[in-house]
């Protein structure tokens, strides 16, 4: 591990720490590298006690650099058969979706039989974190500036120099903003993947980087799950025969994905058509609303969400940027659920159709189960 490391945030804040996990760039090699290998992306905070293995490998935050505000991580090491990577190839799904990790205090010491460290973990995906941070201090200043750019850099020797600084500066300035981008194109399965083949209702499901746990748990109710490229147009779906059409999460801005957009529109209205945090965008989207960026998001796994219905409080599992704007939403669509916190909209329900999507995640992992039940609804839509 390296005594002289750092995240740097956009706005030339400085926290220093210790890296573990691969050994991050020098400020003087970020302009000269492949921007999707340095540990640098849109810095978040996750509020999870626990979870950090599902949570590093959940594709939705591709693109980010997650800050753990629980102050300990790592104690109970990692199990490759936790991952959330979905459905694609074997070693592919083990693959970290995150860009970098930042927390307060790295557990070193020996874990459970069978599995590998934190750092062991991070260095064999390529991936660098920082501890020793500040993860107080970070995340209030998160939550209230908004979530920046940053990235973590090493310095072997002596304090970084303001021309480091400035350099790290120079290419956060060159780093895409969050809104506009397009990061499920390189996510999700190729090639079409059906598990539980005899299973029935048919449920195809849209893999712009899908968690493995919804597919586990519509397996548990007895579906075959069609699993598609992100890719795929209307009569290509239609093929499948499906009973329900399901689009899954996925990282980066929802209302420049046209082509699932224009795919939900094509089928709302010929089949059941649900939604899962990104999905649930590309629903609310596809009806004609619209969707903005929230200041820090919600990460984490204790986020309280109001029925409207039934007027109980769930305490979900949640990660994301983005929002549905209520205002935006047509007459024929109710708010189905609430986020108790900001009062954002986590859920809608088309008054004729069998449209119902949900921004939060219902199959957890990691997290409580109070929205599992989500996933029965959904089948009763297919009757």
């Amino acid at each position: 591990m390296e005594e002289n490391s750092y995240l740097i945030l956009e706005d030339g804040s400085v926290f220093p720490g210790k890296y573990f996990g691969k050994k991050p760039p020098a400020a003087s090699q970020l302009l000269e590298e492949d921007i999707k290998k340095t540990p640098s992306g849109e810095v978040v905070f996750n509020t999870g006690m626990t979870g950090y293995h599902e949570i590093l490998t959940d594709p939705s935050y591709k693109g980010q650099v997650i800050v753990m505000t629980y102050p300990h991580i790592g104690n109970y090491g990692t199990d490759d058969s936790w991952s959330e990577a979905g459905p694609e190839k074997p070693k592919k799904s083990k693959e970290i979706k995150a860009s970098g990790f930042v927390v307060r205090s790295l557990y070193t010491g020996p874990v459970p039989s069978g599995r590998i460290g934190l750092n062991d973990f991070l260095e064999k995906h390529n991936i660098s974190g920082i501890s020793d941070v500040d993860t107080r201090k970070l995340t209030v200043k998160i939550r209230d500036g908004g979530s920046p750019r940053g990235v973590i850099i090493k310095k072997e020797k002596g304090e970084l120099t303001d021309k480091e600084i400035e350099r790290s500066l120079s290419f956060l300035s060159e780093f895409p903003k969050m809104e506009g981008r397009n990061l499920v194109s390189d996510l999700g399965t190729k090639e079409n993947v059906v598990v539980n083949k005899e299973g029935n209702p048919h449920i195809c499901l849209i893999d712009s980087g899908a968690k493995a746990n919804i597919i586990r748990e519509l397996v548990n109710l007895g579906c075959k799950v069609t699993v598609v490229s992100n890719k795929l147009q209307s009569g290509d779906i239609s093929a499948f025969k499906p009973d329900a059409v399901l689009f899954a999460n996925g990282p980066g801005d929802p209302a420049v994905l046209e082509n699932l957009i224009e795919l939900a529109k094509s089928l709302i209205g010929r089949m059941p058509v649900f939604g899962i945090c990104l999905g649930h965008q590309i629903i609310s989207l596809a009806l004609g609303a619209k969707t903005f960026k929230m200041k820090f998001g919600h990460h984490g796994v204790n986020n309280p969400v109001r029925d409207e219905v039934t007027r109980a409080i769930l305490i979900t599992s949640q990660n994301h940027g983005f929002s549905v704007d209520e205002a935006t939403l047509p007459e024929n669509i109710i708010v189905r659920f609430r986020n108790a916190n900001d009062k954002t909209v986590e859920g809608i329900q088309h008054k004729k159709l069998p449209v119902f999507s949900v921004q939060f995640h219902p199959e957890a992992a990691p997290g409580p189960k109070d929205a599992g039940w989500i996933f029965k609804t959904y089948l009763e839509y297919i009757g």
